[in-house]
């Protein structure tokens, strides 16, 4: 093998310890350990902690403001002590001890390695820089290695020694000379050290290269690159690059936490299970029937679950949840949009091109005359304010009137708002004079087909009827999508749909609602079996998770519904307002509820504009009668599914191949966020420095934080909001079916084996009864005495073959 091969090789295996980070603009939430998991839980964060420096458990003082406040139940915290060997001591003398044991590594930093650190990211962020800069790095179309080649000899900060000094033309070559000295056997190691120096920037740089897209193929950088650079300029420093050999040392806490932690997730699981349980038999004595009013499919995103409880609580509605990219892997370009987003979950790969076309030429008209008007102010005071000859005459001249602005956006936020949203509504929305370009057109936007043929769509729309288990459709049905609105926010994407890569979902939900008004598909549909009726209408809308208005596009509604939508509106708007008094009191915000989440979302000095999906424990997949007599708080994922329609099991393999695999890195950014926010989070918004529009730094230079602000986390600097729990799943299915989905799916099985995740299933067809999943497709009854005969299968079986 090659040189070259042998260090490309070893450079791929390294990166699998960072984590991939997406751009700010479009933060995708995803478990920053993500390359461990194939490893139990435990050795996965002592391995991080040795890599990373992050703390993997709960603080000692978490644990006990959990104690206090009654999230963790006292039995079954002695249980769970005993069972490591500490029965029969006092839960407040074990948690001293685990913070007397908790001790912060003292030792001195790498002055050295320091240097280098912030020299690499002042070139990273000119480098990486999408559209911020005015003044662009040299060189970046010819790669960041030869870009930073061109300017180490004019930056002082570089020293004139070792490799530097001539860097070789190839990124290889450079670090061939540098790891001259050492033996193959420790390049990985080496690697793996120098990767997780600064794992911001090296994860944003492994998922660039992974995404592709428009900035990497005009001004590519590679991992290697990275790594050519960065051990020129240790050798340049003289700093020792050789890989530590001691072995990962436990953090003596790590087994109390562990205790204490599986305690307190055993609480809440329980507590979810059993009612899911006594419901499982209610809908089973139940004899519900009736053909609903609308019928509303949401995001199964955890903030869908207020307001899904208060439409339901207006009228006779059925809402259902469904991953927010409504099944469509797409690549999106709005009409005004420059370049097109994934509107899919990272792991997905779009598989469609779509884009708004206009069909109204005088909106349309009306909406390209204010659009430029603004476009237009907008750049000339960019070219103002960027422009040395002119930008100190601007401000002069300008400074003033922006004073009176900033003032008015700080003292009457919501006024502001509603001038702006005044000003808005004069210009229209795209959704007004646009459709999306559904159809199949033959031809091709870079890799990927514009539109969608007739048998693709007929497969999207009985997908998600399977799905979700539809055998009635009411005469609306509403996919709504969703999005977030704050201001002076650069993680504002963090709010949006996660399943759409951090985009809002709008666009999502109008595509599949025009599939489905498509008489052709309709036509097959009903071949399959999915009786749509002749007067049922399907239109999109979108749900602001930080106000909770639903706005519904309506356009293709006919004159023959204009009741039924009257009608919907209406309780749409009263249970906007009953969600958003419960929303506002989760933030102990004053003032009336509806005017105080308008404020949060207009104050551009609020920075907790909502919770986002913080308080995350739970993903329930079943009928929605499973969990609409339960408050749920805002906590669980909820994807419907009826087991009864799915009698091969391709239904709930598609929900735990899919939809929970993206919870559980949604759970575990959020898990890790707070466990360790130096690490794993983001920091304080009010010290962010957003860089090139790509990420964020604390202060003004280092490394891109990765994860979530402590705002997103906690209610205050001591008083914990999110509780870092390992997500719960609770499926209701047969038990058989579920362990057969596991058996065929290896890497979704390894996940729970390592404890990830944990998964629950009550079995309808066992009366009822509960079985915890264990490892290696075995399955525990969640209670001893309601054990059936014969006990719950140990081996793979598919129910119904």
């Amino acid at each position: 093998m090659s040189t070259d091969a042998t260090i490309q090789n070893s450079i791929d295996k390294a990166a699998t310890t960072v984590g991939s980070l997406w751009p700010i603009h479009s933060f995708v939430t995803a478990n920053p350990l993500s390359g461990f998991e194939d490893q139990p839980f435990g050795e996965a964060v002592e391995q991080a902690a040795d890599l990373l420096g992050g703390r993997g458990y709960p603080s000692a003082e978490t644990f006990r403001t959990a104690l206090e406040r009654g999230q963790i139940d006292p039995d079954t915290l002695e249980a769970e002590l005993s069972e490591a060997g500490y029965g029969g001591e006092a839960p407040e003398a074990l948690l001293d001890r685990m913070a007397d044991a908790t001790a912060h590594d003292t030792t001195a930093a790498d002055t050295a390695t320091e240097h280098v650190d912030r020299v690499l990211a002042k070139w990273l962020s000119a480098f990486l820089d999408e559209g911020s800069a005015h003044w662009a790095m040299p060189k970046r179309e010819a790669g960041f290695y030869t870009a930073f080649r061109g300017v180490t000899e004019h930056d002082d900060e570089i020293p004139d020694e070792g490799v530097v000094t001539d860097l070789p033309e190839t990124p290889a070559e450079a670090i061939e000379t540098v790891l001259a000295p050492f033996p193959e056997s420790q390049w990985v190691p080496i690697f793996e050290e120098q990767l997780t120096a600064l794992p911001g920037w090296t994860g944003y740089i492994k998922q660039r290269v992974d995404d592709g897209g428009e900035w990497q193929s005009t001004y590519p950088i590679s991992l290697e690159g990275y790594l050519a650079a960065r051990l020129a300029l240790l050798d340049a420093v003289g700093a020792d690059i050789e890989p530590s050999n001691d072995d990962v040392d436990a953090n003596p806490a790590d087994e109390l936490a562990r205790a204490f932690l599986r305690a307190w997730e055993a609480t809440y699981r329980g507590d979810l299970v059993e009612a899911v349980s006594v419901e499982s038999q209610s809908l089973a004595d139940s004899d519900a029937s009736g053909r609903p009013d609308a019928q509303l499919v949401f995001c199964i995103d955890t903030r869908s679950e207020i307001i899904r409880r208060h439409i339901e609580a207006t009228g006779a509605y059925e809402t259902h949840g469904y991953a927010g990219f409504f099944g469509i892997p797409m690549e999106y370009q709005g009409y005004d949009a420059d370049v097109s987003v994934d509107a899919c979950p990272p792991i997905l790969d779009p598989q469609h091109h779509v884009t708004d076309f206009p069909t109204d030429d005088g909106t349309q008209a009306r909406h390209d005359r204010w659009s430029g008007i603004r476009a237009a102010a907008d750049e000339v005071i960019e070219t103002l304010e960027a422009n040395a000859a002119t930008a100190y005459g601007f401000v002069e001249t300008a400074g003033s009137g922006y004073g009176l602005a900033l003032a008015a956006r700080t003292l009457v936020p919501g006024r502001v708002r509603d001038l702006f949203t005044t000003a808005d509504e004069s210009v229209p929305d795209e959704q007004e004079f646009c459709e999306p370009l559904v159809h199949h057109q033959h031809t091709y936007a870079g890799d990927l087909p514009v539109g969608l043929t007739t048998e693709e769509k007929v497969e999207y729309a009985a997908t998600a009827f399977d799905l979700m288990g539809w055998e009635e459709f009411g005469r609306l049905v509403v996919f709504t999508g969703h999005a977030s609105e704050t201001a002076n926010n650069p993680y504002d994407s963090s709010l949006d749909c996660g399943a759409c890569a951090g985009n809002p979902g709008g666009p999502n939900a109008r595509v599949l609602a025009t599939i489905c008004n498509d008489p052709e598909v309709q036509a097959e549909l009903r071949e399959r079996g999915h009786e749509v009726p002749e007067d049922t209408v399907f239109l999109a809308g979108q749900h602001n998770t930080t106000t909770d208005e639903v706005e519904l596009y309506d356009g293709d509604v006919p004159e023959s519904h204009a009741e039924d939508l009257a009608q919907l509106r209406a309780d749409l708007a009263t249970a906007r307002e009953h969600a958003a008094a419960e929303r506002a009191a989760s933030m102990d915000a004053d003032g009336a509820s509806v005017d105080e989440v308008e404020r949060r979302a207009a104050d551009w000095a609020e920075t907790r504009p909502e919770w986002g999906l913080a308080g995350n424990a739970g993903f329930v997949v079943g009928p929605r009668e499973l969990t609409s007599d339960l408050d749920l708080d805002g906590r669980a994922f909820l994807h419907s599914y009826d087991w009864s329609t799915d009698p091969d099991g391709e239904a709930l393999e598609a929900i735990m191949t899919g939809p929970m695999v993206v919870t559980q890195w949604i759970n575990t950014q959020y898990y890790f966020s707070t466990v360790d926010n130096a690490v794993y989070g983001s920091g304080s918004k009010v010290t962010h420095n957003p860089v090139g529009n790509v990420g964020v730094y604390q202060g003004n230079g280092g490394d891109l934080m990765t994860g979530l602000p402590n705002q997103s986390l906690m209610a205050a600097d001591d008083q914990p909001h999110h509780q870092p729990l390992r997500l719960s799943t609770v499926v209701h299915a047969p038990v058989e079916r579920v362990t057969g989905v596991l058996a065929k799916n290896g890497e979704l099985a390894e996940l729970l084996d390592n404890d990830w995740l944990s998964l629950t299933v009550v079995d309808p067809t066992q009366e009822h009864r509960a079985f915890h999943y264990e490892e290696d497709l075995e399955w525990t009854p969640v209670s001893e005495e309601a054990a059936p005969e014969p006990a719950a299968p140990t081996t793979p079986a598919v129910a119904d073959d």
